[in-house]
């Protein structure tokens, strides 16, 4: 039987007459026969259940739930395939109401309850409105740039309401800094103090943010941070120390004037850990004495320091460091440009 027969209308399908009808009384008007009403709408969570309701009385002689053109039930009987669909039990007599269970987006829309009492149709509408959690659905990759490039980063995200999207930056050195809104995020002429991870956070107010982080690495030339002079008697143990900065990490080596030092050989060590060099004498003598060249290397470029080993009986400048001879220190300047020119 189809629902026009089921209703007992006959001509055009009394849905067709019940929608026309539904939009000819305000919202809020409590439902009597003949009258169609448009309720209030009902919001539910992706995954909850949406309980429709229905008024009804002694006087309905049939009653029926459709979803747009669909026919969810008439009566007590199902005709929908869908099995989260369920007819409501143990409600009241005025009472006809549906339940549907774990609520998809593909269920939000209008719902009509329609009834026919003594010949005479009414409809009641009501508004199904589903929420949906932000989450991200798209991000972009890790990577891996140099320094003075441009990086565009993207984050798409879905939910109902729209989600909203910020970005935050976590830096090596442990800040963090709001960066942006939207989903994109671009960095003109990137600095190595960019570098580090970038939260994308999406986020509806509906429940906790959805957060995804992109690792953005910088690479730049070696930096060479604060080279010390280092004074030893003779007959001590000597350190000379270089740190250097660098993405991909710095390659080291040791030069004195211009020979370059080898681990093992002199009576000296080389140790190169992540950006640290050490270069060790057990035993300094006489001749172990001046100016040494720390070189610091790697794809991106190369940069040296001088440092030097003197004894107690050095000059020192104001700021307490060694003072040498005037020829050692063109000596050096000679050497480094060397291995610039090397490299």
């Amino acid at each position: 039987m189809g629902i026009c027969g089921y209703l007992g209308v006959p001509g055009k399908c009394f849905v067709v007459l019940g929608l026309k009808l539904l939009f000819l009384v305000p919202a809020g008007v409590p439902a009597r026969s003949g009258d169609s009403v448009l309720k209030d709408n009902i919001t539910v969570r992706q995954g909850e259940s949406a309980v429709l309701k229905c008024n009804v009385d002694s006087k309905v002689s049939r009653v029926a739930w459709l979803n747009r053109t669909t026919i969810l039930f008439a009566g007590n009987e199902k005709w929908s395939l869908d099995p989260r669909v369920i007819l409501m039990e143990n409600t009241a007599a005025t009472e006809y109401s549906i339940k549907i269970q774990n609520v998809d987006v593909h269920d939000e829309g209008p719902y009509v309850c329609s009834i026919l009492t003594n010949k005479k149709p009414k409809s009641t509408k009501v508004h199904l409105i589903v929420q949906v959690p932000a989450r991200i659905t798209n991000i972009s990759k890790d990577i891996t740039v140099n320094e003075g490039s441009n990086v565009n980063l993207m984050c798409l995200a879905f939910g109902r309401p729209e989600a909203n999207i910020i970005w935050k930056h976590h830096s090596p050195r442990g800040t963090h800094k709001f960066m942006s809104q939207g989903e994109h995020l671009e960095l003109t002429a990137i600095t190595k103090e960019q570098s580090g991870s970038y939260d994308c956070i999406a986020s509806n107010e509906i429940s906790s943010p959805d957060v995804r982080t992109v690792q953005v690495t910088v690479n730049y030339p070696p930096f060479i941070s604060k080279p010390r002079d280092t004074g030893t008697q003779v007959g001590q143990k000597g350190v000379l120390q270089c740190e250097a900065s660098a993405v991909p990490r710095a390659n080291f080596e040791w030069y004195k004037e211009d020979r370059r030092l080898f681990n093992g050989l002199n009576r000296v060590k080389i140790e190169n850990q992540d950006k640290q060099s050490k270069l060790t004498f057990f035993n300094v003598s006489e001749e172990d004495y001046g100016n040494y060249t720390c070189v610091a290397m790697n794809t991106m470029g190369i940069t040296n320091a001088s440092i030097l080993l003197y004894g107690p009986g050095a000059m020192h400048d104001v700021n307490g460091a060694a003072v040498l001879p005037r020829y050692s220190v063109c000596l050096l300047l000679t050497v480094t440009s060397f291995h610039l020119l090397k490299f």
